[in-house]
């Protein structure tokens, strides 16, 4: 047995995912313990965000390929490639 302390929304959320996966809480726990013995490292994970102007580009580029604007053909090989961005 092993008591820890942690936020207590933390800890009702993840809770609650388990649950919706089938699964307890401490076979989560125990599965990430595990992995920190094997690996001998903690993992923090945080979700990237995409900057301002990447999200305009990335808008742009979305409704470009849908009008089939801005839009080359397939290139076989680099120098097909080459070749057409040299013309």
């Amino acid at each position: 047995m092993i008591n820890i302390k942690t936020d207590k929304e933390v800890k009702e959320r993840a809770k609650e995912i388990a649950r919706e996966l089938g699964l307890p809480l401490s076979s989560v726990v125990n599965a990430y313990l595990k992995e920190f013995v094997r690996e001998r490292a903690v993992r923090f994970s945080i979700e990237p965000e995409v900057r301002p102007e990447v999200r305009k580009l990335l808008k742009q580029a979305s409704i470009d390929y849908k009008k089939q604007k801005n839009i080359t053909r397939l290139f076989k090989t680099a120098k097909e490639m080459d070749a057409y961005l040299d013309a």
